[in-house]
């Protein structure tokens, strides 16, 4: 189903009665670039699937302590059934995890009759390394500081864009953003596939001249860190500006 559209979703309930069992979403998708949920969005999924008795799962594999502790159920209050979680909890190194409401995960064994496992499932490297990374983010509460670059690094994009009469839609939330090369904003996947790739292609190689490292793809989001400060910004902004 698309994305923000509330409306295909409830007919897709309402034409299949008591077949669906969950709705799946990636809360801020970042796999076609980085699209926002319009607003009241998810609050409707929350609202269908209590409504229809489905379970609504959400993907915070990229989201998941990179948007706040919280990830964008804090920012949102919108709660999920489920959530599924990696990268970030991982300190760098591969895990993933889910976790969710009592009454389901309670039908997990040894609780319930649910039987899950798997080899690298609790590698006591990789939960040494996510331990540690979750105490820093804990500890050191850096999501002011990404939310405030990201904010600047989008508005000097947008600025130096709007300045050379290229059209650029830059969606920004904390440490991510996107670059779509289009006349109009950014909603679902269908407008994501209609920008100009070429354009984002030819910025792409003009900034690694310029030692500016961008995702190779415009379908991919862009990330900052905690190492990014005003100087990488404004190396940035003045790489982008030279792209043109």
């Amino acid at each position: 189903l698309p994305v923000n559209d509330t409306q295909a979703v409830e007919q897709a309930l309402k034409s299949h009665p008591d077949q669906i069992a969950a709705i799946i979403v990636e809360p801020f998708p970042a796999n076609c670039g980085l699209i926002l949920p319009l607003p009241g969005y998810l609050e409707s999924l929350r609202r269908i699937c209590t409504e229809n008795n489905a379970i609504l799962i959400f993907d915070e594999v990229m989201t998941g302590f990179r948007l706040g502790i919280g990830g964008v159920q804090e920012l949102t209050q919108v709660i999920p059934d489920l959530t599924a979680m990696g990268k970030i909890i991982g300190g760098g190194l591969p895990v993933g995890a889910f976790g969710g409401k009592s009454k389901i995960m309670d039908q997990l064994a040894p609780l319930g009759p649910v039987y899950q496992a798997g080899t690298l499932s609790g590698n006591p490297l990789a939960m040494a390394a996510g331990i540690a990374s979750l105490k820093m983010l804990r500890d050191d509460a850096p999501y002011k500081h990404l939310e405030n670059t990201g904010q600047q690094l989008a508005n000097g994009l947008r600025e130096i864009a709007h300045g050379k009469g290229v059209p650029l839609q830059i969606p920004q939330i904390g440490s991510m953003y996107s670059l779509f090369f289009s006349e109009e904003k950014v909603n679902n996947f269908e407008q994501a596939i209609s920008c100009n790739h070429e354009s984002f292609n030819f910025v792409f190689h003009k900034m690694i001249e310029q030692g500016v490292y961008l995702p190779p793809s415009s379908y991919e989001t862009c990330f900052i860190s905690t190492k990014h400060t005003d100087q990488e910004v404004n190396h940035t902004l003045e790489a982008f500006s030279h792209s043109f």
